[in-house]
């Protein structure tokens, strides 16, 4: 298959273009790389530096036929949606239909698309959530993700496009981007490999179900061939509050360092947790790296990286 992975200069979709492109698939990545790192890029895919709000695109469409588009390319911080939801939205909904609008009139055989388990659900009534809990999103983030899930359904109830909705538990692993808001397994890990004092937003006690990214691009090679428009969670249905992850990567560096909070951040939710039983029923998908595992590999990473 032709595959259009938006995103793909960075730190999860740079990774499942590398699995599709290892399972024989064309590829062609889309990427402004306001975000992503074009080191990321693979070199057997095609890459173009474009935005996906850019009208332009149509040609790219037109000239490449894709059959699947896997979209993660977003405006990603729920701290900056909050400041500027014009710009969230303009991104992630108006970007997206953008690309939708494109696979309608091209031929697009399936979208692919990346939402989010936590801000979707927001505080949730029950733990873990699964794909019925109530959506009840507090940011601009988790309000425009939503959204397109509501677009794709339209597009799937109009014109017949295939669709596969992943929500994402907190993902974390190697290329993590350890400047941005999110991402605090990067954050922390290169704080303390630099020598550095992480800060802990708040009291520390807030909870997110943190799944590793080599499980994540596991999932959407399953869900590629998923001929049956649906949503799943991608988590592990475990909740890790933000003071144990401070203390399993301050052990693994051997850091030494002190658990020092700061002021909570304005509007994070206290706990996030889903389960994946809904996959694992279809496809025998479970989240296979441990966190103490995934955590190591990521240090790894980053150790090698900050030389």
């Amino acid at each position: 298959m032709k595959i259009l992975v938006t995103g793909g200069a960075g730190f999860i979709a740079s990774q499942i273009a590398d699995a599709f492109i290892e399972n024989g698939h064309e590829v062609v990545i889309l990427d402004d790389l306001s975000t992503g790192f074009e080191k990321n890029i693979n070199p057997k895919a095609k890459f173009i530096k474009a935005n996906i709000c850019d009208k332009s695109l149509s040609e790219l469409f037109k000239s490449e036929n894709f059959d699947v588009i896997n979209h993660h390319a977003a405006q990603m911080d729920v701290r900056r949606s909050v400041k500027d939801p014009e710009f969230d939205a303009t991104t992630n909904i108006l970007g997206t239909i953008n690309l939708l609008q494109n696979s309608i009139k091209y031929g697009v055989k399936k979208f692919m698309f990346a939402s989010t388990g936590g801000a979707v659900y927001g505080e949730q009534d029950y733990f873990p959530a699964d794909e019925k809990h109530p959506q009840q999103p507090k940011s601009p983030y988790g309000i425009s993700k939503l959204a397109v899930e509501k677009y794709l359904y339209f597009y799937n109830s109009e014109y017949q496009l295939n669709y596969s909705i992943l929500r994402y538990a907190n993902i974390y692993g190697p290329r993590q981007n350890p400047f941005g808001e999110a991402g605090v397994v990067a954050i922390f890990s290169t704080k303390l490999l630099k020598g550095e004092q992480p800060v802990i937003n708040g009291h520390g006690k807030q909870t997110r179900d943190y799944v590793f990214v080599g499980d994540v691009v596991k999932a959407n090679l399953l869900a590629l061939n998923d001929e049956v428009s649906d949503i799943y969670n991608i988590g592990t249905g475990i909740e890790t509050d933000v003071n144990q992850l401070f203390h399993h990567l301050n052990e693994i560096i051997k850091a030494n360092k002190e658990e020092i909070h700061g002021p909570a951040a304005a509007g994070e939710q206290l706990r996030s947790v889903i389960t994946s039983d809904k996959l694992f029923n279809k496809f025998g998908w479970r989240p296979s790296t441990k966190l103490e595992n995934g955590l190591k590999l990521t240090v790894e990473f980053f150790r090698k990286n900050l030389q």
